[in-house]
């Protein structure tokens, strides 16, 4: 008889993350904790790493809901309200939570590398690449474009 209760745990070290993950421009996204990776099936996990004096494209994550952990750097998460740019600037130690469908982008405007950890609501990452903030999102298109973003 199998014990379903019982299973092991997996480790990913720091030096194992994948960058075989969506991309988008002006970021290098990093899989830790996926279905490829560990075989899990509700969440998603990695880090992101933004270029000095850099920004990503614009972009959303589909039905997943995202949170962001500031490990290093300013970053800079911009997104739309109404005809205004909204900047949420962020230091080290600060949380960023992006709902589902949401464009938005990140900036480093600082001279260092900004290093966030993400956590999605889904076993992979999740990225659809826009031509802008305010670019109509198709809410019932797959939630995996092979795009990219943090």
């Amino acid at each position: 008889m199998t014990d379903h209760w019982h299973g092991a745990l997996r480790h990913v070290r720091g030096g194992e993350l994948s960058g075989n993950t969506n991309q988008t421009t002006g970021m290098t996204r990093y899989e830790a904790i996926a279905g490829k990776t560990v075989g899990s099936t509700k969440v998603w996990m990695g880090q992101t790493h933004v270029a000095p004096s850099t920004s990503s494209g614009d972009h959303h994550h589909g039905d997943t809901e995202t949170a962001i952990y500031v490990v290093s750097g300013n970053p800079v998460f911009v997104f739309a309200e109404e005809e205004r740019e909204i900047r949420i600037e962020t230091e080290p130690g600060d949380y960023v939570f992006v709902p589902p469908f949401v464009p938005h982008r990140e900036e480093n405007p600082n001279v260092d590398e900004a290093v966030v950890v993400i956590a999605r609501s889904s076993q992979e990452g999740v990225v659809v690449n826009l031509p802008s903030l305010w670019a109509p999102v198709d809410r019932e298109q797959p939630s995996d474009d092979g795009g990219g973003c943090a």
